[in-house]
C-alpha cells in the first residue's frame, strides 16, 4: 500500500514504488554530496567559486561510481559496497588513486624540493603582476 497524492488511475503500485526507489536515490544522492564533498555550506559567496566547487563535486563523484563499478566488477559476488562507505573511502584515499593513476598513465611529477623552489621563485617573479592587477581591480570604473 502505497500513500501518496498522484492519481490512483495513473499510476500502477509498481510504477509507484519505481518513482519513490529513484526519489530516494536523488535524496541519498545530494546526501553524500553534501557530506563526502561539504557542499552543505561554502566558505564563499563568489557565484564563479561555487559553480566550480560544485562541478568538481560532481566530477569527483562520477570518478567514484565508475571505480566502485570496476571494484564491483572484480569482486566476489558476496561482498556489498554501500555508497555511503564507498564514498568515504573514495574520498580518503583520492590523492593515493590520483598517484597511482598518474603512474600507470606514465605521469611523473617533479620531486617535491624541486617542485617548492620552482613555485617560490614564480611568486617573486609574478608579484609586480599581481600588484598591477590588484591595483586596477580596486580602482573605480567609469560607468559608461
Amino acid at each position: 500500500m502505497y500513500i501518496t497524492n498522484l492519481p490512483r488511475e495513473e499510476f500502477l503500485p509498481a510504477d509507484l514504488a519505481t518513482l519513490y526507489r529513484c526519489r530516494w536515490e536523488v535524496e541519498l544522492l545530494f546526501r553524500e554530496l553534501k557530506t563526502q564533498y561539504e557542499l552543505d555550506e561554502f566558505s564563499t559567496s563568489n557565484p564563479a567559486v561555487v559553480e566550480i566547487l560544485l562541478y568538481a563535486a560532481l566530477l569527483s563523484l562520477l570518478v567514484s561510481r565508475d571505480l566502485l563499478d570496476l571494484i564491483t566488477e572484480e569482486a566476489d559476488n558476496e561482498i556489498v559496497f554501500p555508497p555511503e562507505c564507498w564514498a568515504a573511502t573514495f574520498r580518503s584515499h583520492a590523492q593515493l588513486i590520483l598517484h597511482e593513476l598518474g603512474e600507470h598513465l606514465g605521469y611523473s611529477p617533479p620531486p617535491l624540493l624541486e617542485r617548492l623552489i620552482e613555485d617560490a621563485q614564480k611568486i617573486h617573479q609574478e608579484r609586480s603582476i599581481l600588484q598591477e592587477t590588484l591595483a586596477t581591480a580596486t580602482q573605480p570604473r567609469c560607468e559608461c
